[in-house]
């Protein structure tokens, strides 16, 4: 049985923190919004910049709307600890384009492993509850290629059904990465066939 197409999915765009204190540790919660694994690795380096004292920084991310684009990392905790509890939280919300990191402070009592998996969950849902979870509509993303006379017909288009525009090149001859929405996208390519002179092409960015 194939499952029900999406057209919508749920995300954050904005970073939000969170504290949790248990028996002296501290676990600091922090949520980004990612959309690639460079943009998470910036958000961790500047973490543990701020945070040099710290012992651990514990995560998960999940990217993209397949399922199959995750990482956890448990960072010296005993397994299962960390990461585990913090992926659990985002999928909870059924979120996606989201990295949760929790620094850890060590207040010099040893936790155990249900103290660890209770103190990440905890933190993580502390900062989930505080930033705004917002749904954004799935996006395919075309290349569009048309002379420049047509600007204006072009970008009225891309107005009216709301696309985000990517990447552009202006010049006599144009050059522009859009995505529109999944649920309009077949109605917008009816339209863009009626301007003979644009090339369309389906493209990954």
């Amino acid at each position: 049985m194939q499952a029900p197409e999406t057209f919508f999915y749920q995300t954050i765009t904005q970073i939000a923190t969170a504290e949790f204190k248990d028996r002296g540790s501290k676990f600091i919660a922090y949520t980004f919004p990612v959309n690639n694994k460079e943009s998470f690795k910036k958000h961790l380096e500047d973490l543990k910049k701020e945070h040099a004292k710290a012992v651990h920084f514990c995560f998960a991310y999940r990217l993209g709307l397949d399922g199959y684009d995750f990482r956890v990392s448990d960072d010296g905790e005993p397994s299962g600890s960390a990461g585990k509890p913090i992926l659990n939280q985002i999928d909870s919300k059924q979120l996606t384009n989201i990295a949760v990191v929790v620094v850890r402070y060590f207040g010099g009592t040893l936790l155990g492993v249900p103290g660890l998996i209770n103190a990440y969950k905890t933190a993580t849902a502390l900062a989930l509850q505080v930033v705004p979870i917002i749904q954004k509509p799935v996006e395919v993303n075309y290349e569009l290629q048309f002379d420049y006379t047509m600007m204006n017909e072009i970008m009225q288009l891309v107005k009216q059904y709301n696309c985000s525009v990517i990447k552009q090149e202006i010049q006599l001859f144009c050059l522009m990465h859009i995505g529109i929405s999944k649920q309009r996208e077949e109605a917008f390519l009816y339209k863009l066939k009626e301007l003979h002179t644009v090339s369309v092409r389906k493209v990954k960015l």
